[in-house]
C-alpha cells in the first residue's frame, strides 16, 4: 500500500536529470518543475518507470499534477524534489483518482466508492487485461460523474492496477 500524495500545477520547465550513473541511463531521467496557483514549486523527477495516464506527451505550460510515495524519504532542498509515481495530464473530460482502495472499493481517504459495471475495464500498467478483482490494491480510477454522497460513488470507466 502506497500513501500517495500529489501536487497539481502548470509544468514550468523540462529538463535532463542526471543521476549520477554512467552509462545507458543519460536522457532517460526528465526533471518537472511545476508552479500552482499560489506560487509553490515542486520538481519531479521522471524516470522510465513513471507511469504517464493515456501515455500523455507533457509540455511547458500543460497542467498535470504528479503522485510520489508521501512515505519516502526526500532530500531537504528547495523546491521540494520527489520520484514521481504517476503524472496526470488534466482533461476536463475525466477524473483520475490515484490511491489505495480497500476490500470494499473505497479510497484510503473515504473520499470514492467504486462501483464496477461489466463495461469498466480493468488494465495493467502495460495495457493487458487485469483478470481478479481489484481491490485491496493501488489503483489509478479514471472516471465522470459522481453522487454527491459521502463517500463520492461512481462507476469507472477505467482502472489501471498499480501492481
Amino acid at each position: 500500500m502506497t500513501n500517495f500524495y500529489s501536487f497539481h500545477g502548470t509544468v514550468t520547465a523540462i529538463s535532463d536529470f542526471f543521476t549520477g550513473q554512467n552509462g545507458n541511463s543519460e536522457g532517460c531521467y526528465k526533471l518537472f518543475t511545476l508552479e500552482n496557483e499560489s506560487g509553490s514549486i515542486v520538481n519531479f523527477v521522471i524516470s522510465p518507470s513513471t507511469y504517464f495516464v493515456d501515455q500523455q506527451m507533457v509540455l511547458v505550460g500543460d497542467r498535470v499534477t504528479g503522485y510520489y510515495d508521501g512515505d519516502l524519504p526526500a532530500i531537504f532542498i528547495y523546491p521540494p524534489q520527489y520520484q514521481a509515481l504517476v503524472i496526470v495530464k488534466d482533461n476536463p473530460n475525466q477524473n483520475v483518482k490515484v490511491d489505495y482502495f480497500n476490500s470494499q472499493l473505497v479510497s484510503t481517504d473515504g473520499s470514492l466508492k467504486l462501483n464496477l459495471s461489466p463495461y469498466t475495464r480493468i488494465l495493467l500498467t502495460n495495457g493487458q487485461p487485469f483478470s481478479r478483482y481489484p481491490a485491496n490494491r493501488d489503483l489509478i480510477v479514471l472516471y465522470g460523474p459522481t453522487t454527491r454522497s459521502i463517500p463520492a460513488q461512481t462507476t469507472p470507466y477505467r482502472i489501471i492496477v498499480l501492481c
